[in-house]
């Protein structure tokens, strides 16, 4: 079976988590955007592990679904939505004389095992505050505390390329996954690219040829789902997805931002309103050039200094397809000159939604006619024009997010007018 999954996101117990991101408003959203399993995300979090006990049963195979009563009144369609335990820990330690800060996802296949990895991380550290935990750890301890707690967890470092908390980030990061997960880091398959890089940017890098490249949303809201994603063929859950990964037998590929928009794509500081390239950097000495601090060095300058390759020059066996959209609410705000969550974006959103339906299928395969149609010629001429790659991109730095546009400014002032 072909199918979106979205593997990393939180609930409304992590710091800046809406408070809408409960489990039938994250199905939900699931079902509009396309995705067929989701992940539960801060599993080790005692309040959300309770809700996902008394909402969730169990699918098959690694796999949950809501409630048959609970999803009767949630899902507006037959399309079943499945869920994967997951929860994101930070790690912040001392090593090599450096202060490392690594994000890491890590998947468990039953409440079980699950509960085992909880009171295991709540001998060590406060798992109560956040739904993303925060703990004095080192990241192969981590891995290894994984492992212990029972057959098939497994391990993902998150967003590998983010400057302040990633394995291979330029402030506290290392210089390969093996360096960071030592002895254990033949129990590492798969490695997440992250909004700011794109799996071109990754295949430069001969070190992460082994292993399979997945994209997630890492979603604070809903309605953020799927904004990147992977994309398999297999059954839909646990086993599938896992084995997948490990032997590439039912992985596709991955749906992505352009690394443009993701917030830490260029070098840059944002209090400044400076951004640069890697090159202008480098003629700057990496200071800024209005307050003369350090600057913050970006994925793309990042990558480039671990690159053993030139873009475009090499294609691993690992790699998938990739498929590289524009969220729909982007694309609506941007036609009629609006905020992405305004009225208007929000009701021509469900509207095209219940037309046409789920973001993926709208944004990939609709007929451009039938989109023009539902729509409008403009928002036809947005989707086509996505789908052949012709973007304008303004790079995101420093925290900031990048912008992606499918028009200029006097074209679609022009059209606008018409």
């Amino acid at each position: 079976m072909f199918f979106y999954a979205d593997l990393h996101i939180h609930s409304r117990y992590s710091r800046a988590t809406s408070k809408s991101c409960n489990l039938e408003e994250l199905a939900l959203w699931a079902q509009k955007k396309g995705l067929s399993v989701i992940s539960t995300g801060d599993f080790t979090h005692p309040a959300w592990f309770s809700e996902i006990k008394e909402k969730l049963i169990p699918d098959g195979d690694g796999a949950y679904k809501l409630r048959p009563e609970i999803e009767r009144n949630v899902l507006k369609s037959s399309s079943p939505v499945r869920f994967v335990l997951s929860v994101e820990i930070s790690t912040i330690y001392k090593k090599g004389d450096k202060t490392r800060k690594v994000h890491h996802v890590i998947f468990a296949p039953n409440l079980e095992t699950a509960g085992i990895f909880r009171k295991k991380l709540d001998t060590i550290g406060n798992i109560n505050s956040d739904g993303r935990p925060i703990l004095g750890l080192d990241s192969r301890d981590l891995l290894e505390i994984a492992l212990e707690s029972g057959k098939d967890t497994f391990l993902i470092p998150a967003y590998i390329w983010t400057p302040w908390f990633s394995v291979l980030g330029s402030k506290s990061g290392f210089d390969s996954i093996d360096e960071c997960y030592g002895d254990l880091s033949e129990h590492i398959f798969a490695v997440e690219t992250g909004l700011s890089s794109d799996p071109e940017m990754n295949w430069t890098v001969s070190s992460l040829d082994k292993y399979r490249l997945v994209s997630n949303s890492d979603a604070h809201s809903p309605s953020k789902l799927a904004r990147e994603a992977t994309v398999f063929d297999t059954t839909p859950d646990y086993y599938g997805i896992m084995n997948a990964l490990k032997t590439g037998s039912g992985y596709v590929g991955t749906v992505e931002f352009f690394p443009e928009e993701g917030k830490y794509h260029e070098d840059g500081h944002r209090k400044c309103g400076v951004c640069l390239t890697p090159a202008e950097t480098q003629k700057y000495g990496g200071i800024c050039p209005v307050c003369n601090k350090p600057l913050t060095i970006g994925v793309l300058n990042r990558v480039n200094e671990l690159a053993d390759r030139k873009i475009g020059e090499f294609k691993p066996e690992t790699a998938g397809k990739v498929y590289s959209l524009v969220p729909l609410q982007e694309i609506l705000a941007e036609i009629n000159n609006v905020g992405v969550q305004s009225k208007k974006v929000v009701w021509e959103y469900e509207t095209l939604i219940e037309k046409l339906g789920s973001e993926l299928s709208i944004l990939q395969a609709a007929p451009v006619d039938e989109i023009s149609k539902a729509h409008s010629p403009l928002l036809a001429k947005a989707i086509e024009r996505l789908r052949k790659g012709q973007v304008i991109k303004h790079a995101g730095y420093d925290g900031e997010y990048g912008v992606i546009r499918l028009f200029n400014e006097d074209e679609l002032k022009k059209t606008l007018q018409i």
